[in-house]
């Protein structure tokens, strides 16, 4: 019998990484909108936040395309595969698009990001009060959009890893499997 091949250490690092951050990020987001007295503390944490997440994912497709996911197992059907692709394109779509709306936004408001003390980007637009409303509507909507992929991401997994326990949760998980866990279940035979 074969184990099921893993992600590599990398691919695990920059997943789990990743996961926390945009988790933060997520909270942080939601506390801006419901906190006014922290405001300006949570922006300052939020913006450089976003930046970094912008080059990690750059650096996780990079990496993806150099060390490809390993196949999902074969008794998955093919409607579970197709949205398990289709999440994939989605979360690598949104944690792309998420900071760059983020860092057009406030080019448009003609705000600064500013990463560590006096030390900035510069803007990717033109001050435009009207951009900046219609960024702004789209960097929420996103983050609706973001939030719910992930939730759909994260019962996947659980699924993976609680009721098929077929190794697709532990290819990505931060331990190494005990030998013989990652092993594809039997498939069916359906009886005549």
């Amino acid at each position: 019998m074969s184990s099921r091949p893993g992600f590599t250490l990398l691919s695990r690092g920059l997943h789990w990484l990743m996961a926390a951050l945009i988790l933060a990020m997520l909270f942080i987001g939601v506390a801006m909108v419901a906190s006014l007295a922290d405001y300006h503390a949570l922006v300052s944490l939020h913006e450089p936040l976003g930046i970094l997440i912008l080059a990690l994912v750059v650096i996780r497709l990079a990496n993806r395309l150099l060390h490809p996911a390993p196949p999902l197992p074969g008794h998955l059907p093919r409607w579970q595969r197709l949205a398990a692709k289709a999440s994939h394109v989605a979360l690598y779509g949104l944690m792309l698009a998420m900071p760059l709306i983020g860092w057009a936004m406030l080019s448009a408001a003609g705000y600064p990001i500013a990463l560590w003390g006096s030390l900035h980007l510069p803007p990717i637009l033109p001050h435009d009060a009207m951009v900046y409303a219609a960024l702004r509507q789209a960097h929420t909507v996103l983050a609706y959009l973001l939030f719910a992929t992930i939730s759909a991401h994260l019962a996947a997994a659980l699924m993976h890893a609680l009721i098929h326990r077929d190794g697709v949760f532990e290819s990505m998980a931060p331990w190494r499997a005990p030998k013989g866990r990652n092993e594809e279940p039997p498939a069916v035979v359906p009886v005549p």
